[in-house]
């Protein structure tokens, strides 16, 4: 059986699906199509119902949760994983006038519907000045001055320094000082019309293949550097151990409840519909 499979071409998603798409473990007679995109790109793919088994951030599902289960296996939790708020001029100075009524600073985000654009929306609720750029565009546009601030996500964490810029805030501690849980950036979802069995088949089948990945961590590592922009395979796996753990093995009760309390944060400031169906794997 084929089905078509989209993750974004970052080293944690490419470290966790190399043993699946390159049959390196017993996919259970699946096969997939595979397509990469960028984590907004992948929302509204999602919202379009196009794909079979897809990344997704945990803000986006939550609009598609009608449509697509969430898997156990494959999600982005933890712990100092959050997205930083950078500039280019004084931090502090900045900060203050994020939190000021009428906030005219332009802030770039990564897309509407991703995470980090939720937990801005949380910390900063008056920070409403917002342009949607690609993720890999951020930096360069604090540094040429398109925008005030940018929020930064996957490896950028560990670049934004080198170019001279500053970290106002990491919206991950944030949350974590607010919640105590992991925060939960994105998920591996399947699409509702598949049958049941084939869902928990794709669940397994991924495990196994994230599991086959912290046993032979090197296994992938053409594929996974063919995909990461001249990243430094140093810069490569500090990515990898950022956003792979033991959550993208089995979301468990403490991932499950992390996901519960983004969700009633979020319905209760109004930012998410409601959520009519069991949105786990069952």
């Amino acid at each position: 059986m084929k089905l078509t499979l989209g993750f974004s071409p970052c080293p944690n998603d490419t470290f966790i699906f190399d043993a699946l798409i390159h049959h390196k473990i017993d996919t259970e007679g699946l096969d997939f199509e595979v397509f990469y995109d960028d984590v907004e790109t992948l929302n509204q793919k999602a919202f379009r119902g196009e794909l079979d088994i897809t990344k997704l951030s945990y803000h986006a599902f939550a609009y598609v949760a009608s449509q697509y289960v969430l898997l156990d296996a494959g999600s982005a939790l933890g712990f100092g994983v959050g997205p930083l708020l950078i500039c280019k001029d004084d931090p502090e100075e900045l900060y203050t006038e994020l939190q000021t009524a009428n906030c005219k600073l332009q802030t770039g985000i990564p897309g509407k519907y991703t995470t980090a654009n939720f937990l801005l929306g949380l910390a900063f609720p008056q920070a409403t000045n917002k342009v949607e750029l690609v993720f890999s565009d951020i930096e360069n546009a604090v540094l040429d001055g398109r925008i005030d601030v940018g929020l930064i996500i996957h490896e950028n964490r560990f670049t934004y320094q080198d170019k001279g810029l500053k970290k106002i805030i990491d919206l991950g501690d944030y949350w974590e000082k607010l919640t105590g849980c992991a925060i939960p950036l994105g998920g591996i979802v399947a699409n509702r019309n598949l049958p049941v069995a084939v869902q928990h088949k794709v669940n397994r089948v991924l495990r196994k293949s994230v599991e086959f990945a912290f046993a032979n961590p090197k296994s992938g590592l053409e594929f996974i550097r063919q995909h990461a922009q001249e990243m430094s395979e140093e810069v490569m796996y500090k990515h990898i151990e950022l956003y792979v753990n033991k959550y993208s093995v089995d979301l468990g009760e403490e991932g499950r409840r992390a996901v519960n309390l983004l969700f009633s944060m979020a319905l209760e400031k109004g930012v998410i519909p409601e959520i009519m169906k069991e949105i786990f794997l069952t």
